[in-house]
């Protein structure tokens, strides 16, 4: 595909038309490019393209993101509208969480399943998948949350989600998505009522893009340590060009909350608290990415897992290659030269 900045062939995702170098080096004249094709991706859904910073509009405090909604108009997320200046939440209250849950047999293919406790253990995680999110990555593996935001269903309240956790073989709770941080308020009162009903074994985890209210994320930390469980935050970049560029957000909230998580680590590394991912999209997430990552979070602890995800071409990127043997092989090499103790490749059956 050719560049649409520096006009080269390279090996790029072809709707978004740009090279990572040009991303970087040539961030202003990217991003209307940039811009119009996470529009192009959203609208679909019926979602804003970026989050909305209206002058007048109503806060939504829920994430990182800490829309503005204009009158008549949605927030990012798509669960918040702003109703002739009335805040409404649609989803992601106590009542009401947009999302679908399973039981996932263990051992389950989450990514802390390298060193979690429960991989070794007989029964059940409860998979909770929240339908919204508050980036848009173009790669996202799990697009098809996208459909449950469109038609705002199913909804179930948080004292529905506890009930079905306290099934005898359930040993642990996952939410995920999209992603559990538009809502989060869902997530902390379904987690208080499950250490409330006081089930012996009963470990509860979160998988997030980190893009959360820093206050609302410790209270959960609060809850997932008291239940011996953990919290896994995908670092997606390390340029905070390639993170607007891919996921359409910034991501200086997800290394914040991470600094503030790695404190939790800190006190409890065994069973690991904390855990770090990233997704080894090709020629867009480099060795010098992986450095940066790897060596950021061994400056916080560096006992804290990290976890390298091989990539299948999904959504947006779904001309993009498969991640190979030679270059995951090299950032587990980085990653333990930058001091990282506990490196695995996941997905390993992606590689080529």
């Amino acid at each position: 595909m050719l560049c649409k900045i520096c006009k080269k062939e390279k090996p790029i995702a072809g709707f978004l038309g740009l090279c990572r170098e040009c991303i970087i080096e040539k961030f202003d004249e990217s991003l209307a490019i940039i811009r119009e094709a996470h529009k192009i991706a959203r609208e679909a859904y019926r979602l804003p393209a970026f989050p909305p910073k209206a002058k007048n509009g109503l806060a939504c405090n829920t994430c990182g993101n800490e829309c503005k909604i204009p009158k008549n108009s949605f927030g990012y997320c798509g669960l918040v509208k702003n109703s002739n200046n009335k805040l409404i939440r649609l989803a992601g209250t106590p009542e009401k969480g947009l999302l679908e849950y399973y039981y996932d047999p263990l051992p389950t293919n989450c990514v802390a399943s390298h060193f979690c406790p429960a991989s070794s253990e007989r029964g059940y995680n409860l998979a909770v998948f929240y339908g919204a999110c508050n980036f848009n990555c173009l790669f996202c593996q799990n697009w098809f949350f996208k459909n449950l935001t469109k038609k705002l269903g199913p909804l179930v309240s948080a004292s529905s989600l506890a009930e079905a956790a306290m099934r005898s073989d359930v040993n642990c709770v996952c939410f995920f998505g999209g992603t559990p941080d538009v809502q989060i308020m869902h997530a902390i009162k379904a987690s208080e009522l499950m250490i409330e009903l006081k089930k012996p074994v009963l470990r509860i985890c979160m998988e997030s893009n980190g893009n959360a209210n820093p206050a609302l994320l410790k209270r959960f930390a609060e809850l997932s340590m008291q239940s011996g469980g953990c919290i896994k935050i995908d670092l997606k970049f390390w340029d905070e060009r390639l993170n607007i560029a891919i996921t359409g957000i910034s991501n200086k909230v997800s290394y914040k909350n991470f600094e503030m998580l790695a404190e939790f680590h800190k006190e409890r590394r065994e069973p690991y608290f904390l855990y770090a991912s990233t997704l080894l999209v090709p020629h867009y997430v480099t060795l010098e990415e992986i450095k940066n990552i790897a060596s950021f979070i061994a400056s916080l602890d560096e006992s804290i897992p990290y976890i390298l995800l091989a990539f299948h071409p999904e959504y947006k990127f779904s001309d993009m290659g498969f991640t190979s043997k030679e270059f995951a092989l090299k950032c587990l090499q980085v990653c333990k030269k930058a001091g990282l103790e506990n490196v695995e490749i996941g997905n390993k059956h992606l590689l080529v």
